[in-house]
């Protein structure tokens, strides 16, 4: 457990700092005085994660004001970066920790943000992959007993076993990032913030059905598991009456045959044609893209990609794919104009010397908007977890999904939500 890193939230903005963490970053400055200024900035953050066993602040009627304790964690793996106090990449941070970190420090930003309230907030981060303090020895050990809220950019086994103790002993469970149920059933105290693969497809399904209910719509595929579970999503949403609302014609295509005559047999010059990409592979998704650019003078085209096609570099290279809009649904829209983002913006430069990426943004977003959902709420917080009121970023609709119609209890509560964005000419826009 990162119990250095375990942090209460300072109302009055007194901070004790530990004189040996002084010490050892003035050594490591000193030493790496000749490398990058992102790399510096990231050992001054770990270092101060085992350097400070807590760093703490108190306001005045500490004792009379309500405590409210927070969990966050994350995958850091200081475990395997540091032996003791010595950072083991000499060169880089490396690559599988990056969005962790990044996580993490907007995290704290926003709990630095947080200090004008009367309430007393604890809040703990916990690395996931210590070697020491594994996340069954915490629960085993009853060191996460006294959380009231669990937030968490984690996946796999992780995922399964903080849900598992958030049923247990009702706290809810807040999953930032990770995009998927991982067959969790009757489990009414998790709450996924970034949909399911099934969420966006449905979105998708509502927007086309919206927007294109009279186009000539085809779902272009390859092989693959995933490629085969779009299909059924689309299936079972065009199809819920036994007769299918829109005339949805599936391609098979493999990469050799994505081409742009291959599709052109298929397209009217005289009608739009919306081709959804069914496929999350980048590789298929730069492939279509490449075909429809080559057709859109003659036909007019509607591409719809994955909801991961925002990664894809290849789709925001402006000279080779110059004025193609492709479409794609995503929990996400931040112009970053908002005060929210400025304050973090100014934040994180003043601290780091670096702008923010997108997981600071998710970690900042999501312990402001839940902490104070909490501090408001308190054992209601399930209940209320749609407060409009409460918004920094993006805007969420929580819904209870039973995949049992029949159940009672909800499986988890998601993220129904989602903007349909554009990417074009390298830049990305709200669409939708």
């Amino acid at each position: 457990m990162i119990s250095a890193a375990s942090r209460r939230l300072p109302l009055n903005g007194n901070k004790h700092e530990n004189p040996q963490l002084s010490f050892y970053l003035g050594l490591i400055l000193n030493r790496l005085s000749t490398m990058n200024k992102f790399f510096i900035v990231s050992l001054v953050f770990f270092f101060a994660l085992f350097g400070c066993t807590e760093v703490s602040a108190q306001t005045d009627n500490e004792n009379q004001a309500p405590h409210y304790k927070i969990g966050i964690f994350a995958p850091l793996y200081l475990d395997s970066v540091f032996t003791k106090t010595t950072f083991r990449y000499r060169q880089s941070v490396p690559r599988f920790i990056q969005p962790a970190v990044d996580f993490v420090q907007g995290a704290l930003i926003a709990l630095d943000s947080l200090q004008d309230g009367e309430d007393y907030i604890d809040a703990f981060v916990y690395d996931t992959k210590s070697y020491t303090e594994s996340v069954p020895d915490l629960i085993g050990k009853g060191k996460l007993d006294s959380l009231q809220l669990i937030i968490g950019s984690v996946k796999d086994a992780e995922y399964l076993q903080l849900a598992d103790f958030a049923l247990l002993k009702n706290i809810p469970f807040i999953s930032v990032t990770y995009p998927n149920d991982a067959g969790i059933t009757s489990n009414p105290f998790l709450v996924i913030m970034n949909p399911t693969l099934r969420a966006h497809c449905d979105a998708m399904y509502s927007y086309i059905l919206q927007n294109h209910g009279t186009d000539k719509i085809y779902l272009v595929r390859q092989k693959g598991a995933q490629e085969d579970m779009v299909a059924s999503y689309f299936k079972d949403f065009n199809n819920q009456d036994g007769q299918p609302l829109l005339p949805i014609e599936v391609i098979n295509i493999s990469n050799n045959n994505l081409t742009a005559d291959f599709l052109k047999n298929k397209l009217d010059s005289n009608r739009q044609s919306v081709i959804i990409g069914g496929s999350l592979d980048e590789t298929f998704a730069e492939n279509i893209a490449k075909a429809c650019f080559g057709l859109q003078k003659s036909y007019p085209i509607k591409l719809i990609g994955m909801p991961n096609w925002d990664n894809f570099q290849a789709l925001f290279n402006k000279k080779n794919l110059p004025d193609l809009p492709i479409y794609y649904t995503t929990a996400y829209y931040n112009d970053k104009t908002d005060e929210y983002s400025k304050s973090l913006n100014y934040a994180y430069y003043s601290k780091y010397k670096i702008k923010p990426g997108d997981m600071a943004f998710k970690g900042y977003e999501a312990v402001y908007r839940f902490t104070k959902l909490l501090v408001k709420n308190g054992e209601e917080f399930m209940n209320r977890i749609n407060d409009k009121t409460i918004k920094v970023f993006c805007d969420y609709n929580f819904r209870a999904v039973r995949m049992n119609n029949v159940v009672a209890i909800p499986d988890y509560f998601e993220n129904k939500h989602l903007y349909v964005n554009k990417i074009m000419n390298g830049l990305i826009s709200k669409a939708w």
